[in-house]
C-alpha cells in the first residue's frame, strides 16, 4: 500500500477529538477520529514537508503584519487577498505593508527559484515569521492557499513550524461546469471558481452550448442566445451570458490563477443552434427547441459552406473573449453524422481554432478521425469502453496528443454517489467518494499503451441534466472535487485512501464555514 508520508511530533492546532463514532480505515464504524496534526490536514498533500519541534512556529495575533516584498510588485495582490481572507475568520486587523523584512507574514517572488517551477512554492514557519516564496504569482497564490489551511480555525494562534516545498504533479487540474442543460448565472460560476482555486485547481471548462440551450451572446449570430438560450431541460426560461458577463468570469478566474476553457460542442449536440437558424440545417428547416436529455440526434450540415462561416464567426468571437490557450470543440456523440462527414468537419473545425490562435481540445472520439497536430484529447471512457477505442486514444497519445483524463466512472460528478442520491444519473455506475479518489491517473490507460508522460492532467465534469440549483450542484461536486484536486496536485506516493479520508474529514469545518452544501460520505470520519 502506498502510504502518505507522516510527520512525527506535530502539534494539534485546532479542534478536539470528535465525540461521535466514526468509521475506521476500512470504512466501518470505529473509534472517534482524533484531530490531525497541522501538516497532516493539508489537502492536496504537499510534495515535501518537514515539521519543526512541537510547539514551535509563528504565533498569528493582533500584532501580525503581512509584508509584500516591494522588489516583487506581484506580491501585493496576494498579500491583500490573504489579509482579507484571514480578517474574516479572525477579526484581526492584519496590516499589509510593502516590506522585505522577515517578520510577520512575508510574501516574496524569487525569479531564480527554478526548482519551484511555474506553480510551486516554499513555506517556512518559525518563531519570527511565516515566509512564502515562489517563482511566479501563481505559485505564491498556492502558497497562500496552503497557509490558509495551516492557520487555526479561530483565525489566530500557532502556525506550525517547519518547511513545505511543494510543486504539482500535473499541469492541468480542471473542473467542467455544464450551463447548457440547466442555465446557471455567472455568479454561480464565480463561486465555483473560489471553491476550486483554494484547493489548487487551475482550470474551469465551461460547456456553453448543447441541444437544450445556447448560453453565450454572439454578435454575428444573435438568435443563438436570444432564442436558442430561451429554454433548458424540463422547460423554463433558460438564459444566456452576455459578453461582458463572460469577460467578468474570465477576469475573476484569472485573478485566482484559474484558466477558463470555453466549449462549443460540434458537430453534434447542436439542436439549440439548429433551432435558432434554419440555414444550419441540411433541409433549411429549423427544428423545435429541445428540453429532453437524449443525445446523438442533432448535427450541423457538413456539406453546407454556411456551416463553416458559422463556426468561424462563433469561434472567432469566443477566441477574442478568451485570453487562455484553449478552445474546446466537443466532438462527442455525433451519432447523426457519418464517420466520413465527421472527419471532414473536424478537420475544418480544428483549422478554424488554429487560425484564431488557440489550441483545440476535443473529446476523445476525435481519435477515430484525424486529430490535428497539437490538439488535446479529453478521455471520458470507463471500464466498459472497448479495447479498440482505448487503442485509438493510445495511438493518438503516441502521436503527441496530450490527454486530459475524465473517466466517467471516476470523475463524472453527475453520477450518483449511491442508490439514495436524489439528483444525478447512473449510466456509468455509482461513483462514491472513495471510487472518485482511489485510482491512479499515471497508469489508468497503461494497459492500452498510454504512458504517464502523455497525461496533461485530470478534469471532473459536472453535467447538469438533473441539476438545476446551487444546492444540488455543490452536493454532487463536493467532496469529490477535493479528490480531483489531490489527484492532480499531490505526488503519486501520497495517494492512499486511509490517510486521505482523514484529511478530507478535516476539511468539513471549512466547507461548513463557506456554506458549501456537500455530501457527508459515510466512510469519511467527518468532524
Amino acid at each position: 500500500m502506498r502510504v502518505l508520508r507522516t510527520f512525527a511530533a506535530l502539534l494539534v492546532l485546532t479542534g478536539t477529538a470528535s465525540c461521535a463514532a466514526a468509521p475506521g480505515d476500512d470504512g466501518k464504524p470505529g473509534a472517534p477520529a482524533p484531530a490531525l496534526p497541522a501538516y497532516q490536514r493539508l489537502l492536496p498533500a504537499p510534495a515535501q514537508a518537514k515539521s519543526g519541534a512541537p510547539g514551535t512556529g509563528y504565533v498569528l495575533g493582533p500584532g501580525t503584519v503581512i509584508r509584500a516584498d516591494p522588489s516583487s510588485p506581484d506580491t501585493r495582490e496576494s498579500a491583500d487577498r490573504l489579509a482579507e481572507q484571514l480578517r474574516e475568520s479572525s477579526g484581526l486587523s492584519l496590516l499589509v505593508v510593502d516590506s522585505d523584512q522577515a517578520e510577520g507574514i512575508l510574501l516574496r517572488i524569487d525569479g531564480q527559484a527554478e526548482e519551484l517551477g511555474a506553480e510551486g512554492y516554499r513555506l517556512t514557519s518559525d518563531a519570527t515569521a511565516v515566509t512564502l516564496t515562489a517563482r511566479t504569482p501563481a505559485g505564491l497564490f498556492y502558497a497562500v492557499q496552503t497557509l490558509r489551511q495551516l492557520v487555526p480555525a479561530s483565525g489566530g494562534g500557532l502556525v506550525q513550524g517547519g518547511t513545505i516545498t511543494d510543486t504539482p504533479r500535473f499541469a492541468y487540474r480542471g473542473a467542467m461546469l455544464d450551463i447548457a442543460r440547466h442555465y446557471f448565472p455567472v455568479g454561480q460560476a464565480k463561486r465555483y471558481v473560489d471553491q476550486l482555486a483554494q484547493y489548487k485547481v487551475n482550470t474551469l471548462h465551461v460547456h456553453l452550448s448543447d441541444d437544450q440551450g445556447w448560453r453565450l451572446a454572439v454578435d454575428s449570430w444573435p438568435r443563438l442566445a436570444s432564442y436558442g438560450g430561451g429554454t433548458q431541460v424540463g422547460g423554463g426560461p433558460g438564459g444566456a451570458w452576455s459578453k461582458e458577463e463572460y469577460r467578468s468570469l474570465v477576469s475573476y478566474a484569472a485573478e485566482r490563477h484559474v484558466e477558463v476553457v470555453p466549449e462549443i460542442d460540434m458537430p453534434g449536440h447542436v439542436n439549440a443552434a439548429l433551432a435558432s437558424y434554419a440555414e444550419l440545417n441540411c433541409d433549411d428547416k429549423a427544428p423545435a427547441r429541445y428540453t429532453g436529455i437524449k443525445v446523438g440526434f442533432s448535427s450541423l450540415c457538413v456539406a453546407k459552406e454556411v456551416t463553416y462561416r458559422f463556426i468561424d464567426e462563433v469561434l472567432g468571437e469566443l477566441a477574442e473573449l478568451t485570453p487562455g490557450r484553449y478552445l474546446h470543440i466537443g466532438g462527442d456523440e455525433a451519432h447523426s453524422t457519418s464517420a466520413e462527414d465527421y472527419a471532414a468537419f473536424m478537420d475544418r473545425a480544428q483549422e478554424v481554432v488554429a487560425r484564431h490562435g488557440k489550441t483545440a481540445v476535443a473529446w476523445h472520439q476525435l481519435s477515430a478521425a484525424r486529430p490535428a497536430a497539437g490538439t488535446v484529447l479529453q478521455y471520458w471512457g470507463n471500464t466498459a469502453t472497448s479495447a479498440a477505442e482505448k487503442g485509438r486514444v493510445a495511438a493518438a497519445a503516441r502521436d503527441g496528443h496530450p490527454l486530459i483524463l475524465s473517466p466517467a466512472d471516476r470523475l463524472y460528478l453527475d453520477m450518483k454517489y449511491d442508490v439514495t442520491t436524489k439528483p444525478g444519473l447512473t449510466w456509468a455506475g455509482y461513483v462514491p467518494v472513495r471510487r472518485a479518489y482511489d485510482w491512479e491517473p499515471g497508469t489508468y490507460l497503461a494497459a492500452a499503451g498510454v504512458a504517464e508522460s502523455a497525461v496533461l492532467g485530470v478534469e471532473a465534469p459536472l453535467w447538469t441534466e438533473t441539476i438545476g440549483n446551487r444546492a444540488d450542484l455543490e452536493f454532487m461536486a463536493f467532496p469529490r472535487m477535493l479528490g480531483l484536486a489531490e489527484l492532480g496536485w499531490a505526488p503519486a506516493a501520497a495517494h492512499d485512501w486511509a490517510s486521505y479520508r482523514k484529511r478530507l474529514a478535516a476539511q468539513g469545518p471549512r466547507l461548513d464555514e463557506q456554506r458549501v452544501t456537500f455530501y457527508r460520505a459515510p466512510d469519511v470520519p467527518w468532524s
